[in-house]
């Protein structure tokens, strides 16, 4: 066979193939004037074009760019830069990568895909379309799913899911969104610090089983704050996983253990972290409205065992006469930390308006003095999307009668549940109730000011101290959620 020539800006000379997949070949190349890169030759298939295939990614960080473009009589191509190596031949002998190698990884690429939110989801996120150039790892490949989704063939939309990195939504053919690509970085994180796939297939039956309904076997050896975010990244649910941004900023904000101490407690409570995330895809949990509700719910349940964890071992380390769990008492003050309790679909809500949130599930913790003048107080936990729509995470927020109704709870401020009650004391209608706490996020990196704050309150109640707050509501609450909002007559 005869030297092989492209046109396209520039004549670009192929060499030798470099690599290959299911859409396409990788050629070494030179251009007319000298430049070294690879072309990428993609067959053309039915329902592809190029509009769907290329992507105008200049600006964007931590992207392999695309040189020229172009097509031959049956081809797409793109020239690119010439990449050192992919992340494939990095971990192909095996074995786990150092955690400061495999974060500066997923940091680089968690950088790209924030860049890419609510523009463009790459799809196809895996070691072989993860490149490193001029010191950073980069995403290559973009537009080449997209494509291959266009098409009609079924050989063809076989090729366009990797299976061992895929999410579950990709496997039931729903929409792929930014949380697709995090699950995708989550799968890609467990192999590098795991040295294993989170899921090992063999096959496409299997894998497809195991992404919707199996757990990743536990993240041993890895700091409490990485196997939680890379269990998070995982679960099932597309709302509950982390935005890229919050993924990019707790990576970054990652940091080594300060002594043995805290490594060792901080590899316990990855072990229990992992441990809660197997209630993600217990079988036969009660369905609430659909696989969405259903899934969301055991997301909500590892993340509130993985809360509950990290306050557990705090009191434990310094309080040693509180005992060895919930509920905790030390003189006489008592900590509880109780549920998650499912939400049914319909308990928030009301006629009138239209909810401003979606509630999943809900729990409290409370604080008991022990004393009559002041019986303690007491905040809900609600896992729902109060702030950003579609984000799912755990809020907490406490209650209190409207100021103008002479009636009290027995804790100040108190905690309740998602009802009708609650409900509109979140609308534009004046009830019965109002918020005395505001809507705060408390996991997904934000856990230190509530354990911290709870940890607090439990000592000065058990010094005798605690008393009712000199306000209420104690913290301004207006604009820390998602209002309801009066349906229209009709």
């Amino acid at each position: 066979m005869g030297v092989q020539r492209v046109q396209l800006q520039r004549e670009w000379t192929l060499g030798e193939p470099i690599g290959s997949g299911g859409f396409g070949r990788v050629f070494e190349a030179v251009a007319a004037d000298g430049e070294v890169g690879v072309v990428k030759l993609i067959p053309k298939a039915p329902g592809g074009n190029r509009e769907l295939l290329f992507e105008d990614l200049r600006g964007v960080p931590n992207v392999i760019p695309i040189l020229e473009v172009g097509e031959t009589p049956d081809a797409y191509a793109l020239a690119m830069p010439r990449a050192e190596k992919s992340l494939r031949e990095t971990i192909q002998p095996g074995g786990p990568l150092p955690l400061t190698e495999a974060l500066r990884i997923v940091e680089d690429i968690a950088e790209a895909i924030a860049a890419l939110e609510g523009n463009i989801v790459h799809r196809d996120i895996k070691p072989e379309n993860i490149l490193l150039l001029s010191g950073k790892w980069c995403l290559c490949d973009f537009g080449i799913a997209r494509y291959a989704e266009a098409t009609t063939a079924p050989d063809t939309q076989k090729y366009a899911l990797s299976a061992p990195y895929a999410a579950p939504e990709r496997w039931r053919g729903q929409r792929a969104s930014s949380a697709t690509d995090v699950y995708s970085l989550g799968a890609v994180a467990y192999e590098l610090l795991a040295g294993a796939l989170p899921f090992a297939g063999p096959d496409l039956a299997d894998f497809r089983e195991q992404h919707l309904t199996a757990d990743a076997p536990p993240l041993s050896g890895a700091p409490t704050a990485v196997a939680n975010l890379v269990g998070e990244c995982l679960f099932k649910a597309p709302e509950a996983r982390p935005t890229p941004a919050n993924l990019l900023r707790r990576v970054r904000s990652i940091a080594p253990p300060s002594s043995s101490a805290v490594a060792k407690l901080q590899e316990a409570n990855a072990v229990a972290a992992q441990a809660a995330g197997r209630a993600m895809t217990a079988a036969e949990a009660e369905r609430l409205r659909g696989e969405r509700r259903d899934d969301l719910l055991r997301a909500a349940k590892a993340s509130f065992a993985a809360l509950e964890s990290q306050l557990r071992h705090r009191v434990i380390e310094q309080a040693s006469q509180a005992g060895a769990d919930f509920p905790f008492k030390l003189n006489a003050a008592e900590l509880r930390f109780e549920g998650p309790k499912a939400v049914r679909d319909g308990d928030f809500a009301h006629p009138s308006c239209e909810a401003g949130f979606e509630v999943i599930a809900w729990g409290q913790v409370v604080v008991l003095t022990g004393k009559t003048s002041y019986e303690g107080r007491a905040h809900s936990l609600w896992f729902c999307d109060a702030q950003e729509p579609q984000v799912f995470r755990w809020y907490e927020n406490a209650w209190m009668y409207n100021a103008f109704i002479p009636r009290a709870y027995r804790f100040n401020p108190t905690a309740l549940p998602p009802s009708r009650d609650t409900f509109l004391a979140l609308s534009p209608i004046t009830d019965t109730h109002q918020l005395a706490w505001p809507f705060t996020p408390v996991d997904q990196g934000d856990e230190a000011d509530f354990i911290e704050r709870w940890l607090d309150w439990f000592a000065e109640a058990a010094l005798g101290k605690l008393g009712h707050p000199p306000r209420m509501p104690e913290r301004e609450t207006r604009g820390s959620f998602r209002e309801a909002k009066p349906r229209p007559w009709r």
